[in-house]
């Protein structure tokens, strides 16, 4: 993994001592909430509910041992004992005292982590997909450019007032688990019929207020001119992104408004003006950073193990966990492990406490090299884990509460923090992903209906992505009240697509039985081994909405 140069270390230790005086200024008066709101947003600090909310940055999703204990160490002395992993890669901490936050930002700096443009109008966290490396059906490593993106995009001047907050995702898979056509820049990487690699570039892409899906605007790209053509999708989008309503300010307004057509080409205008200068880049500069991402020293392991073939015949909870948390992995004898973070009501989705963190990052030495991925799904993943030892690291999961076989599966919930901590949401996010998680706690039943991914939002800015949940549940408000809605069809990958709303929404007492009614209709019309999304895409809506809405409620809606 990518470790600071001088530069690197001397800009977040600057940005570090730059805070702690605005901090105390602030307190002592100096600067008014007016002023210091834009500085602490882009060092990641929002103003929750009940406390400070710190986020911090995960660039591309990968971390290594000592990161991890020093999140946990973090969570042990600054909050209460855990933190929230997001759909962006980052962690959360929910009760931060102002006062500390200078203290934990430095002890960040030291293993070479920040939370810098965590939030604010400024280009957020690069992201990319868990297995990014490791990947069985990976074309190329897109580590390398997501690192050159996070370098160049960090403190840049040009970028750091956006009309909007700014993401950007990265893969190179056979299978899009970096959710590319949801983001506001996605950038999709292969090879030509010579080897060389190319750029796929999508653009207006986001969900919130308005989903969209993001549209292509350039294929073939050269890799050296990622930075330049990025610049200048930016560049527009800061011209001409409106200002005056935030609501509208997003890139994906302005594309929809302009036209896919007339927008690429004022992109491509600008970019004549950008390529072949400073931004290009080098074999040179390339190697510098891809030199970071060489693989480790694997050992030369035979694809199959006696003991691990014996485990799984005579142990059906081991096999089942295998079947749904263990991925394919490059190099035989090995596979990546994903450690459920959604164990029930035991515990939010996404949440992680200091103790479950101190042993990923020991698992992560005994079992691999070292590192550790955040998914998308707000899951971890354990990249390089030998086949032989995956019965050992499943039995210490389970003794942790990360063991859970439901990778992919209904209770996989993908949930923002929600009503319980979120200024912003209209309805809670927590107890309705942990009621549906108590009414379908039968991993038999739920293994036999196969993937069905389920997201929940507590408001329109869609934090829990509820857009792109085969089943998809929003909060929003009534006179006072939560009320949930429910959208259907919508999934992630390179068959994107948005989900649709079914009608009048539910209260919070309703949600689980409307699941309950919804996955009824889908085994009643399945044909055979059927997913939910091909079911839903062969029977369409309406029964679905018959078996979800009594006659009248559906005359009277």
């Amino acid at each position: 993994m990518y470790h600071y140069d001088d530069y690197d270390r001397a800009l977040v230790f600057e940005r570090v001592a730059q805070f702690r005086d605005q901090v105390e200024r602030f307190m002592g008066g100096e600067l008014s909430e007016e002023e210091f709101l834009p500085l602490r947003l882009q060092n990641g600090l929002y103003m929750q509910k009940h406390a400070y909310m710190l986020r911090v940055a995960i660039p591309y999703g990968t971390l290594g041992a000592r990161q991890m204990r020093t999140l946990a160490s973090i969570a042990g002395d600054y909050d209460r004992g855990y933190g929230h992993f997001t759909t962006r890669q980052n962690m959360q901490f929910n009760w931060i005292e102002l006062a500390q936050v200078p203290s934990i930002l430095e002890r960040l700096a030291e293993v070479e982590m920040h939370a810098i443009q965590t939030s604010g109008n400024c280009v957020r966290n690069i992201t990319t997909e868990a297995f990014a490396g490791v990947a069985a059906d990976e074309l190329l490593d897109p580590r390398p450019l997501a690192e050159i993106l996070r370098q160049w995009s960090t403190v840049n001047p040009e970028f750091l007032f956006l009309p909007r907050k700014f993401k950007i995702a990265i893969c190179s898979a056979e299978q899009d688990r970096a959710a590319i056509m949801m983001h506001d820049i996605g950038l999709y990487l292969y090879r030509d019929v010579d080897g060389q690699m190319l750029l796929r570039v999508i653009v207006g892409g986001g969900l919130g207020r308005t989903p969209i899906l993001g549209l292509q605007i350039r294929e073939g790209l050269p890799w050296q001119h990622l930075l330049s053509y990025v610049e200048a999708v930016l560049r527009v989008y800061n011209r001409h992104g409106r200002r005056d309503n935030k609501y509208k300010a997003r890139i994906k307004i302005l594309v929809k408004a302009l036209g896919i057509e007339a927008f690429a080409r004022e992109v491509e205008e600008e970019w004549q003006h950008l390529k072949d200068g400073p931004a290009q880049l080098t074999d040179v500069e390339y190697e510098r950073v891809a030199s970071a991402f060489v693989p480790p020293a694997y050992r030369a392991l035979a694809d199959t193990d006696l003991d691990f073939g014996t485990r799984l015949s005579e142990n059906p909870a081991f096999a089942r966990w295998v079947s749904r948390n263990v991925q394919p992995h490059k190099v035989p004898g090995y596979s990546s492990v994903v450690l459920s973070t959604k164990p029930g009501i035991s515990s939010p989705p996404g949440d992680v406490t200091a103790e479950q963190m101190e042993a990923v990052a020991d698992w992560s030495e005994q079992f691999g090299f070292g590192e550790i991925r955040i998914a998308h799904e707000q899951n971890i993943v354990l990249p390089d884990v030998p086949k032989a030892d995956l019965y050992g690291l499943w039995c210490l999961a389970c003794e942790q509460g990360l063991g859970c076989a439901n990778i992919g599966l209904l209770t996989d919930i993908i949930a923002c923090p929600g009503g319980d901590f979120c200024a912003l949401a209209n309805a809670k996010s927590i107890p309705i992903a942990q009621a549906i998680q108590a009414r379908f706690d039968d991993l038999d039943y739920l293994h036999d209906l196969g993937e069905i991914s389920l997201n929940i939002s507590g408001c329109m800015n869609a934090c829990g992505h509820h857009h792109i949940g085969n089943i998809g549940i929003l909060g929003v408000d009534k006179n006072g009240s939560e009320w949930y809605q429910i959208t259907l069809g919508g999934s992630q990958g390179k068959n994107s697509a948005l989900g649709k709303v079914i009608g009048p929404s539910f209260s919070a007492a309703e949600v689980p039985e409307i699941i309950e009614r919804i996955i009824a209709t889908f085994v009643c019309y399945r044909e055979s081994e059927e997913s939910f999304v091909d079911t839903l895409q062969r029977i369409g809506l309406e029964p679905f909405k018959e078996g979800v809405y009594p006659k009248a409620l559906e005359v009277s809606a």
